[in-house]
């Protein structure tokens, strides 16, 4: 008998933690970044799958805070935080982040692969995280999964296979 292995989806402009055995994922990322926190010793981890750079470009009425890397990771940070992970003892892993699309001009605004990278890297440093591994940049998606008792993450895409951060 195969054993279900318990995952948690995380979607587009979503959040969410896992506190058990299993594996966090999302999918669909093209310039969007998947940005994941682990406690190694509590075994807890969170992923927040962030559409764009800064809320400072809000428009809606209710803002989503998980859209956007200004928010997402510090609000992922705090919830990881009530669930007894140390300040300390967390790491990141991120990948996504790519330029999926070429436009004849080279203005900043189109450039949202590379500036949420830039953004979701700022927002670490602030929070004295570090940055264990990425794989990020290029012009492909991916999808990514969490191991919430190995740390490990896993890269898979159709053009690179699968890699392990």
């Amino acid at each position: 008998m195969i054993d279900e292995q318990y995952i948690v989806k995380v979607g587009m402009a979503e959040l969410n933690v896992i506190t058990q055995q299993g594996l966090i994922r999302t999918t669909g990322l093209g310039s969007c970044v998947g940005l994941t926190l682990f406690d190694p010793q509590l075994k807890v981890a969170g992923l927040a799958h962030v559409m764009l750079p800064s809320s400072d470009i809000a428009r809606e009425g209710a803002l989503n805070i998980a859209k956007y890397a200004d928010t997402a990771i510090p609000a992922l940070y705090q919830k990881l935080l009530e669930l007894g992970a140390a300040p300390r003892r967390l790491v990141a892993k991120m990948a996504g982040g790519s330029q999926m699309f070429t436009f004849a001009t080279s203005g900043d605004s189109m450039r949202i692969g590379p500036r949420n990278v830039e953004s979701c890297k700022q927002q670490l440093s602030e929070l004295s995280i570090p940055l264990l591994s990425e794989d990020t940049g290029g012009n492909y998606g991916r999808t990514i999964e969490l191991d919430s008792t190995t740390g490990i993450l896993y890269v898979r895409s159709v053009q690179m296979g699968i890699k392990e951060l």
